[in-house]
């Protein structure tokens, strides 16, 4: 599904967007989980600090980094938390840690891509002892 920041503020809003979709296809969108204390790190987050960030920033690689620190506004009531703001001495990358992947998170970062040109938006994953990278 492709979606513009116009198509989210004609909808009043991205959860009102993906419903429409939903019902558009035939099928009811999923209940939206829990979500977990703003500025604490799950288990991922915090394994991608110490795995990536850490080092990197220990041999000079990176600037510095910080959790949580950006809020994006995408639309009139939808913004976008990236999990990490890295600064490195070429540029400033966006970085959102995934477990998988909700489809309201996946429409938010490529719409921030395309309104944000100077920041690089990177996704990780790690799956089977690796970190698979997608960049937007």
């Amino acid at each position: 599904m492709r979606v513009s920041a116009r198509d989210i503020k004609a909808a009043g809003g991205l959860d009102k967007l993906l419903a429409a979709k939903g019902r558009e296809n035939g099928t009811r969108p999923k209940p939206f989980r829990e979500r977990r204390e703003p500025g604490r790190m799950n288990k991922t987050e915090a394994r991608y600090r110490d795995e990536v960030l850490e080092p990197a920033r220990a041999s000079g690689e990176i600037v510095d980094y910080r959790f949580e620190a950006l809020k994006l506004r995408l639309a009139d009531l939808t913004f976008y938390t990236p999990d990490f703001f890295v600064v490195r001495r070429e540029f400033m990358e966006v970085v959102e840690i995934k477990g998988h992947w909700e489809d309201d998170a996946r429409v938010k970062i490529k719409v921030a891509a395309e309104q944000y040109p100077c920041f690089k938006f990177t996704a990780l994953r790690f799956v089977k002892g690796r970190w698979e990278q997608e960049e937007f």
